[in-house]
């Protein structure tokens, strides 16, 4: 099959229905580390704290956690770092024992968690080819027939007699990358290999994963590229400190990835400065919200923006102007606006202890980023409130985005005959 019919295959083939095979079966799966609480590196530490091997904190890797992969799926699985990927790869490829719980996979087995492990710097190309492809169940002869086809897909023809200690490591991982793709297992393990090489070999590898998926390969990918994941997977899976967050539709996967990606330390540095010029009022909150008015630290591009603040006055006033600015995290200015807050019987005097609320709504369209809300509020009877970095909120998008804003937009390309 060709590279362009494998890829029309690829893109037409449906998911396995419910009815397919299990390939893979996971049930309540735990897997746990102990880690010392000291560090003990001398025999003067181990004399002066000779208990201190023997206290630990326990990490859960992995926490009861089930799925089920059918036959001839892609399937993704995504997390931050130390959301349990690699510890749940290692025990499915059996270099992890399990705590507790059972793994199932019919057929043989491939692990690629790391590129180029097994290779022997001693030995050139060609002679490594022929011992990676031995140890991953080939004959000696299947490797001889493919010795060419993974040198030519590596692109290293003229350096295939050269020992890998003399390799750049842009070339060891596109001969690793070449080997993997010749494994006959009926399901691969593949650990975060998507960017190998320049922009063309890239590409190659791409066709190559659109292939194995348009070959009903089973597959299973870690990988922290959302886009990697839309394009080749038939559903996906995020895990956040050892448990299942989501599982099913890959779009939405990357959306809850992101979204938890940059909710853990959002706030992180990021404190409210007050700073009141005279006696005036008081901002007794502010915060991000979304269109259902829930507090939100972070939002996806285009979803609607909603800041409120809530203030109470600590002298009387006719009328105060309040109003919000919001910058980006080059303190470079977005957009700002406000609004007079009054009784309905002006000019009659708000008491001191007045509380009002205000609550701007924004149409979002900005680019994918860290923003913050400075708050003002101000009178002619000598209210002046500043609060810088009242609030903070992300922007984030699966889509790559430069600049401050990215309005929606078309785009059309014509192109003229060339001139004879």
């Amino acid at each position: 099959m060709s590279v362009e019919n494998a890829i029309t295959t690829a893109a037409a083939r449906s998911a396995p229905g419910p009815d397919a095979p299990a390939a893979i079966e996971v049930e309540d799966l735990h897997k746990s580390f102990r880690i010392p609480t000291q560090r003990v590196d001398s025999l003067k530490e181990r004399a002066v704290h000779p208990f201190a091997s023997r206290e630990y904190r326990e990490l859960h890797a992995l926490d009861g956690i089930s799925f089920e992969i059918r036959q001839g799926e892609f399937f993704g699985i995504v997390g931050r770092n130390g959301s349990g990927k690699s510890t749940l790869l290692k025990l499915l490829a059996s270099i992890y024992r399990a705590d507790a719980g059972r793994i199932r996979i019919a057929g043989r087995m491939a692990p690629f968690i790391e590129l180029g492990v097994g290779f022997n710097q001693e030995l050139t190309a060609r002679e490594n080819v022929v011992l990676n492809g031995v140890m991953m169940g080939l004959t000696p002869k299947e490797v001889r027939d493919r010795l060419d086809t993974v040198i030519e897909f590596a692109e290293l023809e003229e350096f295939a007699d050269l020992k890998l200690k003399n390799y750049s490591s842009g070339m060891l991982v596109r001969l690793a990358f070449s080997v993997m793709l010749q494994a006959d297992a009926d399901v691969l393990l593949i650990d975060e290999v998507l960017a190998v090489g320049d922009a063309a070999f890239q590409q190659k590898c791409a066709d190559a994963f659109y292939r194995m998926k348009a070959e009903g390969r089973t597959i299973v990918l870690v990988t922290h590229e959302m886009a990697a994941v839309e394009a080749y997977c038939h559903r996906a899976m995020l895990l956040s400190e050892g448990k299942i967050i989501y599982s099913g539709d890959p779009a939405e996967a990357g959306r809850e990835y992101l979204k938890l990606n940059f909710e853990a330390d959002i706030s992180s540095g990021v404190e409210a400065e007050t700073d009141d010029l005279g006696e005036g009022a008081k901002v007794l909150g502010c915060r991000v919200e979304n269109a259902a008015g829930e507090e939100v630290s972070t939002l996806e591009d285009h979803e609607q923006i909603r800041i409120h603040a809530d203030v109470e006055l600590q002298r009387e006033a006719s009328a105060v102007h309040v109003g919000f600015l919001v910058s980006n995290a080059n303190e470079i200015g977005v957009c700002d606006f406000g609004e007079l807050v009054a009784r309905p019987d002006y000019p009659a005097e708000m008491p001191v202890g007045q509380r009002f609320s205000v609550t701007a709504t924004i149409e979002n369209r900005l680019a994918a980023g860290r923003y913050f809300v400075h708050f003002v509020a101000t009178s002619p009877s000598g209210i002046s409130v500043q609060v810088q970095n009242a609030a903070s909120f992300v922007v984030f998008s699966a889509e790559h985005t430069r600049g401050v804003i990215a309005p929606d937009h078309e785009i059309e390309v014509r192109l003229e005959e060339a001139a004879e």
